[in-house]
């Protein structure tokens, strides 16, 4: 009996992946022995290594993805010297693309499966000694004599047919939350997602939802996000979705929402779901027409404007927004007056993350045309474009970590947000401030980030000085602390 070892590498010990409860929970026989080696990559190589050796597996398994790519590339390296007659299967979306360049730099691995593995998987590990036969399996990419095997993308057409994962042994039940997918591809064709092409969109129907729902509630978990690309892009089902969230108040749900295609029947809705059980992720992405456009993202921004506002404008739900910097024909300026305009709306967070050239997208393919150069190593992020050079990116790196240590901290965010939209300098003063001292590149605690902001307005807007103590010490914190190198 072969004996498979997975390597489940997160970022963290909080996230977990969905590929091996999956890919287990549609095992046809007992004829191979599975194992898991868990780690983070802040792990110590070394240390997993010698674990991962120690089980002396005959089939290496592992899910990569943009921020796990190099941790277990430097993992599997290791153990394939030790342990040469391992065979290394790997997925993800890292093999969306052309895999031929990664398996010639990359002997040590075997192949590489395209696509959904959660069946096709099954039978590459029937004939997984035999590498003739590796040719037949959809989804499967190889060398074999230096000739290069491709064999497409694997995808599962009769999704909600699978085995949920929560049945497998593998399924993380620890975790503060769990990840359910109601949902494959995407009504949207944004060129920048490696969802974009995924057509048609497959689902689960919201009668098997409500019974995996109740299967996690049993467990004790009170928060679930799901992963569904937009949930409203079909608006009767979304409809039938918050009804069946309306059923449980006391858990806490994540989804994503296009602002874009709220009708009145979702808008009624959402207003009488009961306070903090949705967390929404409205992906806005940018607020110009013509980069929307470019990008292929259906709607417009009047009407993503419209349902933002009535989503940031409701008490009982959360509303996160997210813009990507470096899209075609975005500039800086662009990006700086869209912060201010979410902060006018009202988001309760905002997230701004600079654009990745993830492999198998139509943005990647033609990024020539568009002038843009990235990163050739993961996580491929964006350096430069026709609408941004090297310097306004890095600008706009900072600038995510600004928002995010101070408009997503609760403790300053309204604050900041008034300091935003009453002063039009406000944010490139504190930026430059900041970046100077190279504060935003450090760990600061909620206690140092007020002190900073504090020094900040004292020096050039005094005038709120008196204004951001009050914000202090409602937080509970000490006045004395805050004054004590201004006395």
């Amino acid at each position: 009996m072969p004996r498979l070892l997975w390597l489940d590498i997160n970022c963290s010990y909080v996230h977990s992946s969905l590929a091996l409860p999956y890919i287990h929970a549609q095992r046809k026989n007992e004829n191979t022995e599975w194992l898991k080696l868990s780690a983070t990559i802040s792990a110590n190589i070394g240390e997993t290594v010698a674990k991962a050796v120690k089980l002396r597996p005959d089939i290496i398994a592992a899910t990569l993805w943009l921020f796990n790519h190099e941790y277990t590339m430097a993992v599997l390296k290791r153990i394939k010297t030790v342990l040469p007659e391992c065979t290394v299967i790997l997925g993800g979306p890292e093999f969306l693309g052309c895999n031929k360049e990664f398996l010639s730099k990359n002997p040590e691995v075997d192949c590489v499966f395209r696509g959904e593995g959660d069946t096709e998987f099954h039978n590459w590990l029937e004939v997984y000694n035999t590498k003739d036969k590796w040719k037949g399996i959809d989804g499967i990419c190889l060398l074999d004599n230096s000739i290069y095997y491709d064999n497409g993308l694997a995808k599962v057409e009769d999704f909600f047919k699978l085995n949920p994962p929560e049945t497998s042994k593998f399924f993380e039940w620890s975790k503060p939350f769990v990840q359910l997918e109601t949902s494959r591809g995407c009504f949207n064709s944004c060129t920048f997602c490696v969802s974009g092409n995924d057509k048609p969109v497959r689902t689960i129907p919201v009668e098997n939802i409500r019974k995996r729902i109740e299967n996690i509630y049993a467990k004790g978990i009170r928060e679930i996000r799901f992963l569904d690309r937009t949930f409203n892009g079909n608006s009767r089902r979304a409809l039938e979705i918050l009804d069946l969230l309306g059923e449980f108040p006391d858990m806490r749900f994540h989804l994503e929402i296009h602002p874009g295609l709220l009708n009145d029947e979702l808008r009624e809705k959402l207003i009488i779901i009961p306070d903090n059980t949705l967390h929404l992720e409205a992906g806005i992405q940018s607020l110009d027409d013509m980069v929307l456009k470019t990008c292929k993202r259906i709607g417009n921004t009047d009407k993503a404007l419209d349902g933002l506002k009535f989503l940031c404008g409701l008490g009982n739900i959360i509303t996160h927004v997210d813009l990507i910097a470096g899209l075609p024909y975005y500039t800086f300026n662009n990006l700086k007056n869209d912060i201010i305009t979410l902060a006018e709306y009202g988001a309760k967070e905002i997230q701004l993350e600079l654009l990745k050239l993830l492999p198998g997208t139509e943005m990647r393919k033609r990024a020539m045309e568009w002038e843009i150069k990235y990163s050739p190593l993961p996580p491929y992020e964006i350096l430069s474009s026709n609408s941004m050079t090297i310097e306004d990116l890095q600008k706009a790196r900072l600038v995510s970590k600004l928002i995010d240590k101070y408009y997503n901290t609760r403790a300053w965010q309204n604050f900041f947000r008034k300091m935003m939209l009453g002063n039009k300098e406000f944010l490139s003063q504190f930026l430059e401030w900041l970046s100077c001292a190279e504060y935003l590149d450090q760990s600061l605690s909620i206690e140092k980030r007020g002190m900073l902001l504090f020094d900040f307005i004292c020096r050039y807007y005094p005038d709120k000085s008196e204004e951001f103590i009050k914000v202090w010490t409602d937080y509970g914190l000490s006045v004395r602390k805050l004054l004590g190198n201004k006395i």
